[in-house]
């Protein structure tokens, strides 16, 4: 499988520039340059940093200057403190991974879909001169799964108006079902030799959401250790998600959820990425900072050995805060052990 390089281990800026409070003051302080520094001295490669179209656009779609000057700004950070970087659309007009009822409406409206690549003729412009340091993602985490045509449609005719600016750099495309693994072989031929297979990865979602406030009808005291039984885990996924998340158990057969999950996964999806000649990358996992912190270290080190095994790209969530950031007092005890398995 050909390998992505620069972008091997990373970490998400999650809440920086997306699912944030859209303030002067919220981007000044969430992530400085301190930040990136000590991002890179942990030894990783690259961030992946996502943005909401509110930062760059208003209302009426005309650009915010001010809102790309963060982007700027991080990029130079990057570039100081050798990190390559992703920059991640995570909200679009019309269309939110986490608002369903804005899930529709994108691929629904041409205006809606004309104004997305339109954004992206602007970060190509911007920024396709950064190949060296920099890849795209469209779009962060397509929900339903009954919109796979047309989003392969719209991917298509974005990647053709970024190659106007941009022919070489790296482009990043998911499937549906949230960026599922198990949809990668709904996504169609790569268009060149820069595009790049996306995937987020957060099985057993039952262990890495345990207690997650929104996560409808589970138990705020919910718990759950991994790795634990097979069976049990199933059954408790089922209970408290919706059958995407199931459906991807469907052909695997363990006694245990262990690292042989990730192994047998992965490995079907490298397959995919071996017969259309492209790389892979993960560009969300993690665990909420409600589980056990031992079983969290467990879980980290089996799903860093299924990357490092198949040579796939990753990018953890979270840097900070959202329920997952790894530089909190939940994980302060165990921060050192952790980043070793970035």
């Amino acid at each position: 499988m050909k390998q992505f390089k620069g972008y091997i281990k990373g970490i998400n800026l999650g809440g920086w520039l997306s699912q944030c409070e859209h303030s002067k003051q919220h981007y000044d302080t969430f992530i400085i340059e301190k930040d990136i520094e000590r991002i890179s001295s942990w030894g990783l490669d690259h961030i992946r940093l996502p943005v909401d179209y509110e930062l760059l656009e208003s209302d009426n779609g005309e650009y915010i200057e001010e809102g790309f000057k963060y982007i700027d700004n991080c990029l130079e950070w990057c570039k100081k403190y050798g990190l390559n970087m992703i920059l991640d659309l995570h909200k679009t007009a019309g269309y939110s991974f986490d608002e369903t009822e804005e899930s529709v409406g994108f691929f629904k409206s041409e205006q809606l879909q004309n104004r997305f690549i339109a954004l992206w003729e602007e970060f190509a412009k911007r920024y396709g001169k950064y190949a060296d340091r920099l890849t795209f993602e469209l779009l962060n985490e397509i929900v339903d799964k009954n919109v796979t045509e047309i989003w392969n449609r719209i991917a298509e005719q974005t990647i053709k108006t970024i190659r106007q600016y941009a022919p070489d750099i790296n482009i990043l495309i998911g499937g549906v079902n949230n960026n599922s693994i198990s949809e990668l072989k709904s996504l169609d031929m790569p268009y060149d030799d820069h595009i790049v297979y996306n995937f987020h990865f957060y099985e057993p979602t039952v262990f890495t959401h345990q207690s997650a406030y929104w996560v409808k009808d589970m138990p705020l005291d919910f718990s759950m250790l991994y790795p634990n039984d097979f069976t049990k885990i199933l059954e408790k996924t089922k209970q408290f998600f919706p059958p995407m998340h199931s459906e991807i158990f469907e052909g695997i057969s363990l006694d245990k959820m262990d690292k042989n999950f990730f192994e047998s996964l992965f490995s079907e999806a490298v397959l995919i990425a071996e017969e259309r000649n492209t790389s892979l990358y993960c560009g969300e996992y993690g665990v909420i900072d409600r589980a056990d912190v031992n079983s969290t270290l467990i879980w980290y080190s089996d799903i860093n050995s299924a990357f490092e095994k198949y040579g796939i790209g990753r990018a953890a969530w979270t840097y900070k805060e959202k329920d997952f950031g790894i530089i909190g007092d939940h994980y302060a005890p165990i921060i050192d052990e952790l980043i070793k398995l970035l």
